[in-house]
């Protein structure tokens, strides 16, 4: 009996020797990573004189075995605006154990200057984790600037991050007291309605957008004098043209009519994408006037079954089409300029303009696409794409228009090309830098007619150019009058 109870003790102490073993190994796997509790830590305190703010970061070890952090450190190091505290410890870290299913905790601060005007829109920095080779990395971003901070909060499997700025039913109005900046997509719902007024600056960070869901409404109402600008959060001056800064103005369909007046969008991947998720809708239609679009990584406007109004707009410099009518529509463009000259790090491949009636699955009607006194030009030696599926309406016309277009194409038929100019250099002043005034001795001086912009919509009567200034009776086609 005394013999039992001693070897029950030694299967004890050894069972007790063996359990702390185990609780002791390390993991070397490369296999083993952290996780976070966020992946970007967002400070959207609004400072006030110095501005500081602490957010705190969870880092976990999901793994069975301990696991050895072999370093924590800011990517900004001693210069960085950020401040770090690993576990209780203060600054970079080196050799952190985790034990198995435990997690520690990161404290992060910053301070900036948000009154000062020179200071960066966004402040941004990382922290990155070195384990068993495996680097992982955590955002940090912060106002640089006194602004509207808006950060995406709702992850959706197939949809990129996104918060709502307005829901349901609710009609916001963003005013032009400090710049707006959006963290992933600012999102319109169904039966909302976001007026942007004049003057507004709405900054994106990478891949951010606005979407102005299914129902929504969007109504930018600039003036000449106070655009309403979009464009990427970067503000260095190297950044000042750069494309693919941001993603989109996404628009959807509604029994609202959006619209876009005075604005400066710039510098993203699609300037606009204007389509139908579900159910076409008649009465779906965006009004854009006095607008620039500019320096697209890939199209300026982009539409799927849509109904657009445009006068006074200016679509230049990306990298596909600076306009993609496709599955038809019916659209009307006014006075407007179309022009690329696309010399950024790809050389490009496709036309500035293309307009089909299908897709892969069925034929959709091109009811109408109506050009008047426009101008549509680049440096490829055809500019135009029409890409008509036989079997399905395709109606087009080019009234008083200057085209660069495939030299073979018949023009002849005046139904479809009443008084063009064919292949013709506009003498734009700078194109490559989207100044398309038009030099002495342009054809397009004078070429176009009076008429076009009488039958305009009501919406917008169509009595000045971009600039504001008046037609004569022989107006100059494209978005700028020469007078």
């Amino acid at each position: 009996m005394i013999k039992c109870k001693y070897v029950l003790f030694f299967v004890l102490i050894a069972a007790t020797v063996l359990s702390c073993r185990k609780e002791e190994k390390l993991t070397r796997s490369t296999y083993a990573k952290l996780e976070f509790s966020l992946d970007t830590v967002v400070f959207d305190t609004v400072f006030t004189t110095i501005g500081s703010a602490t957010k705190q970061l969870k880092v976990y070890n999901r793994n069975n075995q301990k696991i050895e952090v072999s370093s924590i450190a800011l990517v900004g190091n001693s210069q960085s605006t950020y401040r770090i505290n690993v576990d209780g410890v203060p600054g970079n870290a080196k050799f952190i154990q985790i034990p198995a299913n435990d997690s520690i905790y990161i404290f992060i601060d910053v301070t900036v200057d948000p009154n000062n005007q020179n200071s960066p829109l966004i402040v941004t920095d990382a922290i990155v984790f070195v384990t068993n080779g495996n680097i992982q990395q955590v955002d940090l971003v912060a106002c640089g600037q006194d602004a509207h901070f808006i950060v995406a909060d709702t992850y959706t499997k197939s949809l990129p991050p996104y918060k709502i700025v307005a829901h349901e039913n609710e009609v916001i109005t963003w005013t032009n007291d400090k710049p707006y900046v959006i963290y992933g997509y600012a999102v319109i719902d169904s039966q909302g309605v976001l007026n942007i007024e004049k003057g507004c600056r709405v900054y994106f960070h990478k891949n951010s957008g606005l979407w102005c869901y299914r129902y929504g409404q969007l109504k930018v109402t600039g003036t000449l004098q106070e655009p309403v600008t979009f464009q990427g959060d970067r503000l260095e001056p190297e950044y000042r043209d750069v494309p693919g800064q941001w993603d989109r103005i996404w628009i959807n369909e509604s029994d609202k009519e959006s619209c876009i007046n005075h604005a400066i969008i710039k510098n993203g991947f699609i300037g606009i994408q204007a389509e139908v998720l579900q159910e076409i809708k008649t009465e779906t239609r965006l009004h854009i006037n006095n607008t620039v679009i500019k320096n697209m990584s890939g199209l300026g406007i982009f539409t799927r079954v849509y109904k657009i109004t445009a006068t006074n707009t200016l679509v230049s410099n990306c990298a596909q089409q600076t306009l993609a009518i496709t599955m038809g529509g019916s659209y009307s463009f006014r006075h407007c300029t179309f022009s690329n000259y696309w010399s950024y790090d790809q050389q490009r491949q496709t036309p500035s303009l293309l307009l089909n009636n299908f897709n892969s699955a069925q034929d959709i009607a091109l009811d109408s696409a109506y050009f008047g006194n426009c101008i549509i030009y680049g440096d490829q030696t055809n500019e135009m794409s029409l890409d008509k599926k036989e079997g399905s309406v395709f109606n087009f016309k080019f009234d008083h228009c200057l085209l660069k277009i495939d030299p073979t194409a018949n023009t002849d038929d005046l139904n479809y090309y009443p008084s063009i100019i064919k292949n013709q250099d506009p003498l734009f002043n700078n194109p490559k830098n989207s100044d398309v005034h038009l030099r002495s001795g342009s054809p397009a001086i004078d070429a176009g007619i009076l008429s076009i912009t009488k039958l305009c919509c009501s919406y917008n009567p169509l009595n000045t150019d971009i600039e504001g200034n008046v037609f004569v009776n022989t107006p100059d086609v494209g978005a700028f009058e020469s007078n």
